[in-house]
């Protein structure tokens, strides 16, 4: 079997701990340990510290911190660290993109007050904004799963790492207190500036945030990134995200090979010094991804199907001779299907996905095709038996799609061996995650049920204009039953925003609160304690007397068609 498969049934290991996994995966917890690194004589990189790393570059002027995590206490410990090396002031922040950018008030704590720049993408504080709301449930399903945010810490299957970082978030960091700081100097465009007392130079790059830049310090030949990674790029993340252009990803890493620097610094993993060998190490990076994009248009224009060229398309072995270029975090034939999608759509001219069957009937048929349950279940364990764990899962898949009715619990337990086989047997930590945090779910062992239901927290509401939830409630709305209804609802809060949502042909439309004849004025507090379902919609129109029965009744029919139990209530 090739090297660069998605997983590698017989190459297991075991972790410190009792982890069962692949020993490329093992392998990449000592890179991502906990350590303070020098990058030269004026740059620390903090690694391990969390998900993310967290720089400090010198200058005449004081210290440049780079990233602050994810937390207050996470950028707390970083700066407790920069103390054991230089007593500097920090007078600069700089974020890469807009991932790791909630722990900057602890540079407030230690400097005594708020008066210093941060530098950033302009785009940082919509995209902040852009993530949650209206599909909340789905994105945080994701990170569950991707993150291992519920794999237990030791045991078979216990947490190794999660590719870029020894785990999502730093348990010594509880409570995980949020400090972001809007950046004061904000870009969108190459550019040259000073930053105490620095020449620094800013490149656009987006990887897998749009907002990310590649910078560059002259003086220092340095340059600190988000786009080379410790790990094969992941072109598809499998928590679920938007299209990573590999042609926008290209652009950034030839930028950033041509700086020709001595030191280069990432957000996540180690840093790297030596001018060779940084170079090659880009450019062999670079070019793993064109040739996942190359190929896949190759494969297309040949006619191959999504499922037929997947199985064709691998990096040739030298991808594997250094660690930025190895399926540590997702796997090439998950990039593969995530080009083409992202190229021709959906449909890959497999007659078969044009018009399939719903997932229940499919499985009845399946299970029926092969002469019933107990045939299937023993082609299962042959499956299973064999190591031919492509085949054991969609069997498993059919099984447990199509339950038995007297023993539903058997047929999830074969998924679950399916699952943590796979898991065990490949080197990219999404792929372990994800498997390993579905077959707990299967075996009962976790409940993801919460993750399936679209809930609003009332810290979210009341943390910016209230008026931006009505236009979200549009992806609640039940369209079955609205079928037929029309009308419109505005909505005034104390805060000064207003909105309003008409329901027509089935749909909510965002509109202004002005165009709407039925009217709701009320505080955010009480919208927010509606939404999060920590009031009811009867108790809340009960408390108030500006609006008279009928207006109540109206508004009561308009929201009840709403998926938020609140507003049925």
């Amino acid at each position: 079997m090739a090297k660069t498969d998605a997983f590698r049934p017989g190459e297991v290991a075991e972790g410190a701990g009792g982890q069962v996994a692949h020993p490329q995966h093992i392998a990449q917890s000592q890179r991502l340990q906990e350590k303070f690194y020098a990058v030269g004589p004026n740059a620390w990189c903090y690694v391990g510290n969390g998900l993310s790393n967290q720089t400090f570059i010198r200058g005449p002027e004081g210290i440049i911190a780079i990233d602050t995590g994810e937390c207050v206490e996470e950028m707390r410990q970083a700066i407790k660290q920069l103390r054991t090396h230089t007593d500097t002031p920090i007078t600069a922040c700089i974020y890469t993109h807009f991932h790791y950018v909630a722990g900057t008030t602890a540079i407030c704590d230690e400097r005594g007050d708020s008066d210093f720049p941060i530098y950033g993408h302009s785009g940082i504080e919509d995209n902040l904004q852009r993530f949650g709301g209206e599909v909340g449930p789905r994105g945080s399903r994701g990170m569950v799963h991707q993150f291992a945010m519920m794999l237990p810490e030791t045991g078979p299957d216990g947490l190794v790492n999660i590719g870029l970082g020894r785990f999502y978030r730093n348990p010594e960091h509880a409570p995980y207190t949020p400090g972001h700081l809007p950046a004061t100097e904000t870009f969108d465009a190459q550019l040259e500036t000073t930053i105490a007392g620095l020449k620094t130079v800013f490149y656009p790059a987006p990887s897998d945030a749009t907002d990310s830049v590649n910078i560059h310090f002259p003086e220092l030949d340095l340059a600190v990134n988000n786009i080379f990674w410790p790990t094969l790029f992941n072109i598809f993340a499998i928590r679920g995200e938007e299209y990573r252009d590999p042609r926008i990803l290209l652009k950034g890493l030839d930028e950033l090979a041509d700086l020709n620097v001595a030191h280069q610094v990432c957000a996540h993993g180690p840093p790297l010094s030596g001018r060779d060998e940084i170079r090659q190490s880009i450019e062999r990076y670079r070019d793993s991804i064109q040739l996942i994009w190359d190929q896949t248009v190759r494969f297309a224009n040949r006619g191959y199907t999504l499922d037929e060229m997947i199985h064709e398309i691998k990096l040739p072995d030298e991808f594997e001779r250094d660690f930025h270029t190895q399926q540590l975090y997702g796997v090439v034939e998950h990039h593969v299907r995530q080009v083409y999608t992202g190229l021709f759509g959906w449909f890959d001219e497999d007659a078969s996905q044009l018009f399939p069957l719903p997932p229940l009937a499919r499985a009845k048929k399946m299970i029926e095709g092969f002469g019933g349950r107990a045939v299937m279940r023993a082609r299962f364990d042959d499956a299973l038996a064999d190591q031919d764990y492509r085949w054991a899962l969609e069997l498993g898949h059919y099984l447990t799609v199509f339950e038995d009715a007297d023993n539903p619990e058997a047929d999830r337990l074969r998924l679950a061996g399916a699952l943590r086989a796979v898991a065990q047997s490949s080197p990219a930590a999404n792929i372990r995650n994800w498997c390993l945090t579905r077959a707990l779910e299967l075996d009962r062992t976790i409940d993801l049920t919460r993750f399936r239901i679209h809930r609003i927290r009332e810290a979210e509401v009341l943390a910016g204009d209230a008026a931006r939830w009505v236009a979200i409630l549009r992806v609640f709305l039940d369209a079955e039953q609205a079928a037929g209804f029309g009308d419109c609802l505005g909505f005034e809060f104390d805060d000064g925003s207003s909105a309003g949502l008409m329901i027509r042909h089935s749909v909510a439309i965002p509109v202004d609160f002005e165009s709407c004849a039925l009217k709701w004025t009320m505080s955010v507090t009480d919208w927010a304690k509606l939404l999060s379902g920590k009031s009811t919609l009867s108790s809340t129109l009960a408390e108030d007397p500006a609006l008279g029965p009928s207006e109540q009744e109206k508004i009561r029919t308009f929201l009840s068609l709403f998926d938020l139990v609140s507003f049925k209530q």
